[in-house]
């Protein structure tokens, strides 16, 4: 597969400085999300949690669809959800912010709808792992459609944390929403093939026999225009008709013709 090179940017220093401005800011955002998810973890003890969760095939049970996201079963579960939202969404929102902002609708929603749609009946499905799933396969999904150097990096490194969520969409362990799991995960393929040209790709690095043929192409286009006539509308206009040469043509009679002599 070939990759393309990054080009040089222009003034490296500020290039490093917005770099790491978005990688802090991409940091922020994931670590005020995951103290949300302590929060309303912390809240849950106050109330019935299950009217929040999603509970398959029941019409009140669709609010979860929204609200299961941010509810957890555990404190394990809340670690194990809240790390991985750490490290895949920073990395998501560094190298993709307007992709990955634009797909986590399709992510979240996708979450509870597939634990709607594919759970049993009478059961209860909570936590944000559909949406962790969503950004594990978003970002592996853009690496491949992409293909700069960026992605196939950011999609590397997701894989070789999570490219075990390639199997947990599948049943496998009883008590766990692999429903959840398989609609996030289709939520962030959808958001890959929709919004893979969301993020401007790096400016690529030419190399020598590119210029050349540019330069090649450039030669050839003015020399055709050299010697190329110009277009009738660009030849100068050396003589006008004036009003009084509006008559185009003269008529002339000529005298009836004398019938032949018997």
């Amino acid at each position: 597969m070939h990759l393309d090179m990054p080009e040089e940017p222009l003034d490296p220093k500020a290039q490093r400085a917005a770099d790491r401005r978005r990688l802090s800011g991409a940091l922020r955002a994931s670590i005020a999300f995951v103290l949300l998810l302590v929060i309303v973890f912390g809240l849950q003890a106050m109330g019935d949690w299950r009217l929040f969760a999603v509970s398959p095939w029941s019409w009140p049970g669709l609010l979860g669809v929204l609200t299961a996201p941010l509810l957890h079963g555990s404190p394990a579960h809340l670690v194990a959800n809240g790390s991985a939202l750490l490290i895949l969404g920073t990395l998501a929102l560094a190298v993709y912010p307007r992709a990955t902002l634009r797909a986590l609708p399709l992510m979240w929603l996708g979450s509870g709808l597939g634990a709607w749609l594919l759970g049993v009946a009478g059961s209860h499905h909570l936590g944000a792992s559909g949406v962790t799933h969503g950004l594990m396969f978003l970002v592996f999904m853009l690496g491949l459609l992409r293909r700069d150097r960026p992605s196939i990096a950011a999609g590397m490194i997701a894989f070789f944390f999570y490219g075990g969520m390639l199997l947990t969409v599948l049943p496998h362990e009883p008590g766990v929403s692999w429903q959840s799991h398989l609609g996030g995960a289709l939520g962030g393929l959808l958001g890959a093939v929709l919004f893979r040209h969301a993020d401007p790709v790096p400016p690529r690095r030419k190399y020598s026999w590119e210029l050349e043929e540019e330069e090649a192409e450039a030669a050839a286009r003015e020399l055709q225009d050299q010697f190329e006539p110009p277009s009738p509308r660009d030849v100068p206009v050396l003589w006008h008709r004036t009003p009084a040469d509006d008559e185009r043509g003269v008529v002339l009679r000529f005298p009836p013709r004398d019938p032949p002599a018997h």
